[in-house]
């Protein structure tokens, strides 16, 4: 797979809490015509059915960024603690992902469980660690000459995919197969749904 011409010299980072859609967007980025930056070390599970479009080497972000060469033109997954790290100087495109954290940490709290471990973090504590998270996202994360940003709502890519995917596909520069990336949205998959933020969008 070739990236569109927009993206050639470009890096496509998805980013965003654990457990908030980046797996389901690099899905849609896939499907779309975005080839990703992957290894398949971690496989799918009953959390990621999908599987988790992870790539080792993001881990040590903070102390080996060499392999960033290879992300140009690709999707690469960086979690939000991690995305801070990013060079200045690359030259990319990320699109953040923000749910509603009630929904974040139930999802959280319900993947450590099948794993047999309890958070060390009550809901509350782990709630309030994740909002400073996004909140230093919404700070830090902005467009210089290199770089732009694109905070995508989660339950936008559920309720909407087609009109969430044709907004991305902008953001990158158009040349991806909107109708594709929609179809790959499964609202099935769509659990810990926070009913009480069920709300419109606009």
């Amino acid at each position: 797979m070739t990236a569109p011409a927009a993206l050639a010299d470009t890096a496509v980072v998805v980013s965003g809490l654990p457990r908030s859609g980046t797996s389901l967007l690099m899905a849609m980025l896939q499907a779309g015509g975005v080839p990703l930056l992957t290894d398949g070390q971690r496989a799918p599970d009953t959390d990621n059915p999908r599987g988790y479009f992870e790539f080792e080497a993001v881990k040590a972000l903070r102390t080996d960024a060499a392999w960033l060469a290879e992300a140009r033109g690709k999707a690469v997954k960086i979690v939000a603690p991690l995305v801070f790290q990013l060079p200045p100087a690359l030259a990319c495109r990320i699109l953040f992902l923000e749910r509603d954290l009630d929904e974040v940490v139930a999802s959280q709290t319900a993947m450590l469980a099948r794993k047999g471990i309890t958070s060390p973090l009550s809901p509350s504590a782990l709630k309030a660690a994740l909002a400073r998270q996004v909140a230093q996202a919404r700070v830090v994360l902005t467009d210089t000459a290199q770089r732009r940003v694109c905070f995508v709502e989660h339950r936008r890519l559920i309720q909407s995919p087609h009109a969430a995917a044709r907004s991305i596909a902008d953001f990158l520069g158009g040349g991806l197969n909107v109708a594709a990336m929609a179809a790959v949205v499964e609202p099935g998959l769509y659990r810990q749904r926070h009913t009480q933020a069920a709300l419109p969008f606009s």
